[in-house]
């Protein structure tokens, strides 16, 4: 208590020497003593000389303090003066207040400036220290209850006890709303300061016994009031209101209740909007990831799946921290509410966050089987050019070769023929249908490879379909001419037989002659179709293939170096993932230090996270050029993107969720009183037996872990079935006269698992080891407060809720109120009773 006041310690010695402060100070000062030393029927006329034999001090101190001072000595001397001063500042010392530099002998010799902080030292011990408004005292807790008072009132803005009461409006909003019916507020203007403060200080001193301690020329002609003289004249006012107290004390109750309901009220209003809105995106994502419909070419799919990277690499991440934050929000209002004794927050139907995990999940498979068929169609599509070029190409060779056949098995050119030429074109027609059975396979493969294609649904089918029958149908013709000139060969060669015959003696004088041409005309022929044609061919079409083949290697080369490229890069981020995660997971658990440095150290790995970010984006890069590559597989890492996704949003949601876990515990400590020692204890039985480190426990591991803090528990043989053996179990049932039979740990698991997922946090597990350990507010205790503002009635009136509540609480219950039906109601009667109850009731929107 000594420190009460350690900033008025040095009470301003050298603006004393300010002649106008000190004037301030000597009215002021003067009357405040003389208001209580006339309760003992006397008072002074001159501060400095009138305290110096201490004798009317030692009075002043007994009427203000009530109590009795030692008996003063009645001598003339000066050390009888001196003595009773001591006595006096004994008594001021004794009351927790430090005296800096004011000694007895000053007192004594008049020294005016000793003399007033004397006195400054009492008022703030006896009349402003024990001011307290929303847990701030002395000077701070008068000036917020200035603000509360007049913050209705046009033209008032207190921010200090000097130049904010210069106009005297401040002094008259003071009077005005605790009396206003001794105050006409309206009528006062803020250019004629002396008038208004004459009318405070009249109005003070005629109805509220305050006596007159300042002039208001004194104040007006004054640069900066004293402060000291404000404060002081101030303090009479709050004293003289005192009655209006239990008033106050109502309202401030009622202020926090209400402030407590708005915050929550917000934070299910967020709740709602952010789970309606993650909810709305999940409902239009999921069909998009569920359309199955396959797009014709490559280049289509490949856009498809470029949007698909889109979503998980600009789309989702968001939504991931939305989702987390939603979860969040969800655990610190739940913690809010158990320690303001108020319901668990029940979200509305369909929005509950295992609503939002299910519908989660379902994305997330929609999500992985969409991009395996994306993969798959990219796969398909990529065979299907593949065959539709080998088919072009192989139809392309064909119908070269086709190319005027046809022409040539139609030519007649038989009827004009010897008999040597017919056999020449015997000879080279039974060479062309050799050269036709060869041709059979290639026709087979092109119809294969058509077939091929049209099982693979390839879009083109169509004219691929149209070009093979056109082959098919030639094929067919081929065959049918080379048959049909084959016979007319046959029948000419017949005929020119028998014409041979007749000039048999001429040709066998010919033959010679006839056999080598023949063997000429046969040998250049065959020449000119079998070595010259084909062998020109075939060397053209080797460069080609060792041009593609030296394409291929060099493609192949590149995706080999994507591939390492990317599983170097993959093989360094996988694992510090799964680091951090295990690291995150150790400092949550092992309980080092205090919460704040658990904070701290959580905090400081976010920060880490987050910077490491661009080794995920380089990693995305090198992905995508494996994607545009068409590259399927890496023999050089086990880690895929999808993986390193997965985890990377894991990793933010679990280091998100254990930095909220700690901001909600310390929210919990400090509103229920838990030593460190005892949050310690709680987290090494909790660890204990959370086996799975999964950072809950199940019904039989809470009560298992009840037990081990000292509860007894009346379990059944049937229902060990939790994570320890049960010898485990059975040691642990140590009998402490309190009975937890499987009723009352129902009654538990409804309190710490109020949504019934089957599992205890440990922010639930705290909440619940520590529920006696705080004073929290009832509805019985809010209706008493409502009562007391609206002096005692049933119901309360807007006028009088918005008279003693800041105006956006005040409002509030307005909006919310019920009208009262009761026998006594007046017009505009509001039922602060069914308010109150509501207050404390289901946490419903």
């Amino acid at each position: 208590m000594g420190d009460y006041m350690a900033q008025e310690d040095d009470w301003d010695r050298d603006l004393l020497l300010d002649p106008a402060w000190e004037k301030q100070q000597r009215k002021t000062f003067t009357a405040w003593c003389n208001s209580h030393l006339r309760k003992a029927g006397t008072q002074i006329e001159n501060i400095d000389e009138d305290f110096r034999d201490g004798l009317k001090l030692m009075l002043l101190l007994e009427v203000i303090s009530g109590e009795r001072l030692p008996k003063p000595e009645r001598g003339k001397m000066r050390v009888h003066k001196i003595n009773n001063v001591n006595k006096a500042l004994d008594f001021i010392a004794s009351k927790g207040v430090k005296l800096v530099s004011i000694g007895a002998e000053e007192i004594v010799d008049g020294n005016a400036k000793m003399t007033l902080g004397m006195i400054w030292t009492i008022i703030l011990r006896f009349a402003i220290q024990d001011i307290s408004v929303e847990e701030t005292s002395a000077k701070e807790g008068l000036l917020l209850w200035c603000q509360r008072k007049t913050a209705p009132y046009k033209n008032v803005n207190v921010q200090n006890f000097h130049i904010s009461w210069k106009d005297g409006l401040a002094f008259n909003a003071l009077i005005h709303r605790h009396r206003p019916e001794l105050i006409e507020y309206d009528k006062l203007r803020k250019d004629d300061p002396v008038t208004n403060l004459n009318n405070a200080f009249e109005v003070a001193e005629k109805y509220l016994d305050i006596p007159k301690m300042l002039d208001a020329e004194d104040i007006v002609g004054t640069l900066r009031p004293d402060e000291k003289a404000i404060m002081t004249y101030v303090s009479c006012f709050y004293h003289a209101f005192s009655g209006a107290q239990k008033a106050e004390t109502a309202a401030n109750r009622i202020c926090k209740v209400l402030a407590v309901n708005q915050e929550n009220e917000h934070l299910m209003e967020d709740y709602e909007r952010l789970a309606s809105d993650l909810l709305e995106w999940i409902r239009r994502t999921i069909p998009w990831l569920e359309d199955r419909v396959p797009q014709k070419t490559i280049q289509e799919m490949q856009q498809k799946l470029e949007d698909f990277r889109d979503y998980r690499r600009v789309h989702k991440p968001p939504k991931v921290q939305e989702k987390c934050q939603l979860e969040i929000n969800f655990n610190t209002l739940q913690t809010k509410l158990r320690l303001s004794n108020r319901p668990a927050f029940m979200p509305s139907e369909g929005k509950m966050v295992s609503d939002i995990n299910n519908g989660w999940q379902h994305l997330e498979q929609a999500e992985k089987g969409y991009e395996e068929w994306l993969l798959n169609e990219i796969r398909r599509l990529e065979r299907l050019d593949h065959l539709a070029e080998k088919f072009r190409q192989k139809a392309s060779i064909h119908e070269a070769w086709t190319d005027g056949k046809e022409a040539m098995l139609k030519h007649r050119d038989y009827e004009t023929a010897t008999l040597s030429d017919i056999k020449a074109l015997i000879r080279k027609h039974e060479a062309f249908e050799s050269d036709l059975a060869a041709h059979q396979d290639r026709v087979e493969q092109i119809a294969a490879i058509a077939q091929e294609l049209n099982e693979l649904d390839y879009y083109d089918s169509h004219n691929v379909n149209t070009r093979c029958q056109k082959i098919c149908d030639q094929w067919d013709a081929l065959g049918s001419l080379t048959h049909s000139r084959r016979e007319a060969l046959e029948k000419t060669e017949k005929q020119l037989e028998t014409i041979d015959q007749l000039h048999l003696e001429y040709a066998k004088r010919a033959a010679p002659f006839n056999n080598w041409m023949e063997s000429a005309m046969e040998d250049l022929q065959d020449m000119f179709i079998v070595h010259t044609i084909e062998e020109i061919e075939v060397q053209q079409l080797v460069p080609k293939r060792d041009h593609a083949l030296l394409e291929e290697q060099r493609k192949q080369q590149s995706n080999e170096h994507l591939r390492r490229q990317f599983a170097s890069q993959a093989n360094i981020v996988g694992p510090w993932i799964q680091t951090k995660m295990e690291e995150i997971g150790r400092i949550s658990i092992e309980m080092n230090g205090t919460l704040e440095d658990q904070l701290s150290h959580l905090k400081q790995y976010e920060r880490s996270i987050v910077d490491y970010k661009p080794n995920l984006d380089l990693l995305e890069q090198q992905h995508q050029l494996i994607q545009e590559a068409l590259i399927f597989d890496n023999k050089h890492t086990n880690y895929t993107m999808e993986h390193i996704r997965v985890g990377w949003e894991q990793l933010l949601t679990t280091i998100a969720r254990t930095i909220n876990e700690v901001e909600n515990q310390i929210l919990t400590r400090d509103a229920k009183g838990i030593s460190q020692e005892q949050m310690q204890e709680f987290r090494a039985s909790f660890n204990h037996f959370d086996k799975e480190h999964g950072g809950a426990l199940g019904p039989e591991e809470f009560k298992a872990c009840l037990i081990s803090l000292g509860y007894d528990v009346e379990n059944d043989r049937q229902k060990q079935t939790g994570s320890m053996d049960s010898d485990d179990f059975r040691a642990l049932l140590i009998s402490t006269g309190y009975s937890l039979g499987d009723a009352e740990f129902n009654r538990i698991m409804s309190v710490v698992d109020p949504n019934h997922s089957g599992l205890v946090t440990f922010q639930a597990f705290i909440d619940f080891m520590s529920r006696e350990t705080t004073d929290t507010d009832t509805a019985d205790q809010v209706i008493a407060s409502f009562k007391v503002l609206a002096g005692d009635k049933n119901f309360i009136t807007a006028e009088e809720l918005r008279r003693e509540l800041p105006p956006d609480q005040a409002e509030y219950c307005i909006a919310r109120m019920a009208p009262y039906q009761g026998p006594d109601a007046v017009p505009g009667a509001l039922d602060y009773k069914s308010f109150s109850t509501a207050l404390y009731g289901e946490s419903d929107l």
